[in-house]
């Protein structure tokens, strides 16, 4: 634990110990015992956020999803139980909310991003009750599931905001789940399911998008492209949309938003972000475009990649790799080719995988075609990832996950 002292030094800081933070310092110790690693993080709970949907859809636990961060850090890493405030990259310190500077030869920044609620006029005061909801907490997760099950009729509305956001399919994995179940149970006829996404397109890779119009039409969806929630009244039970240059008002039963994404305050204003205020990396080496002491992974950068945790675990070994390199003097050829995956709960059992990299390219782990539901991609999305995450990924162990070379 932390000693009592204004400043720390140690060879390699990680800023944030969720899905990357964890799984770099474990796969660096693997690679090298001697490393000297800490890792800065406030939280004393991790989430595996995978499986929110499946939470709010009723398919998961949702205390299985919640561990302790103290039995998750590795042996030999220092974790500093504190939030980084601010960076002075040209003295290689990282400042703590706690009143303590660490210094560092080199640094690994990956604290995910931040959820705008307030981005959406009304929200803040009204998720969680009034049957709106939302998967991408735990707790709203359990409502979700709360608020469908009261429900026998009307209007259930599901939000898209503008992109990036982290898990591109989950807006519409949890109404292809609620609508599956409905129609399982002869009361998908009682209601009126609308998607409303601010992207132009039902999803990003277009090769996905055949097989999920399908289940738009199966489960009588509206589909309403390039709409976008801009404001919301809970207890009137009312939605407003933006949708090119006009406003439209919807009633609804039960909604569904996901709110707008950013990355976290201390990352945008910090000598490290791009005009968005996302972290600036290589998209290849995941090495900062200006300071070549510092890397950065996971939801905070601003590689064009979909902010996913398949991303991160094809990510992790590149920045391992990388930062050993960096650290003998050799050169830096490991590179990342934009892998991510977004398992597409289409119905209770099937799952579309999608899995692609850099531009929308196809990348199956198997050879297999991917863009048809299947049942073994729900054995893996429901029963497999879970394992592989806590079991595999944060604990260092790369199978199937070598990184290319150049």
């Amino acid at each position: 634990m932390t000693q009592p002292s204004n400043t720390q030094r140690h060879q390699i800081i990680i800023v944030g110990g969720g899905a990357a933070g964890i799984s770099v310092a474990a796969s660096l110790l693997r690679r090298d015992q001697s490393l000297d690693i800490g890792i800065i993080e406030p939280s004393d709970r991790h989430f595996y956020q995978a499986a929110f949907t499946l939470v709010g859809a009723g398919c998961y636990a949702a205390e299985a999803t919640v561990r302790e961060e103290v039995g998750l850090i590795p042996s030999g890493v220092n974790w500093i139980r504190a939030a980084a405030t601010r960076f002075d990259p040209d003295g290689n310190i990282v400042e703590l909310d706690s009143g303590l500077s660490v210094e560092y030869e080199y640094l690994v920044v990956c604290p995910g991003l931040a959820l705008n609620w307030e981005g959406i006029e009304g929200l803040p005061e009204t998720i969680g009750k009034n049957n709106v909801s939302s998967n991408y907490l735990l707790e709203y997760a359990r409502y979700t599931r709360s608020s469908l099950e009261s429900l026998e009729g009307g209007r259930l509305l599901f939000t898209q905001p503008p992109m990036p956001i982290k898990c591109a399919g989950a807006p519409q994995k949890i109404m292809y789940l609620a609508a599956n179940e409905l129609e399982r149970n002869n009361k998908l006829g009682n209601f009126d399911i609308e998607f409303h996404t601010a992207t132009p397109a039902l999803f990003g890779v277009a090769d996905f998008v055949p097989p999920l119009m399908k289940y738009i039409e199966r489960y009588g969806v509206s589909l309403n492209l390039q709409s976008n929630l801009v404001a919301i009244d809970g207890a009137a039970k009312k939605a407003v949309f933006q949708q090119g240059s006009e406003t439209v008002e919807r009633e609804f039963d039960f909604i569904h938003v996901v709110p707008p994404q950013i990355a976290p305050e201390f990352i945008r204003s910090s000598p490290f972000a791009d005009e968005a205020g996302w972290f600036a990396v290589d998209q290849n080496t995941l090495r900062h475009t200006e300071h070549t002491n510092v890397y950065a992974l996971g939801d905070v950068t601003n590689a064009p990649n979909a902010k996913t945790a398949a991303a991160v675990r094809k990510q992790v070994p590149v920045v391992c790799e990388n930062v050993l390199a960096a650290i003998a003097g050799r050169q830096q050829n490991c590179v990342y080719d934009g892998y991510g995956a977004c398992p597409l709960t289409v119905e209770h059992g099937k799952v579309v995988l999608a899995e692609f990299g850099y531009g929308g390219k196809l990348l199956p782990t198997f050879p297999v075609d991917n863009t048809k539901p299947s049942r073994k991609a729900w054995f893996l999305k429901r029963h497999l990832m879970p394992h592989i995450y806590w079991n595999l990924m944060l604990r260092g162990r790369e199978t199937l996950i070598k990184p290319q070379r150049r």
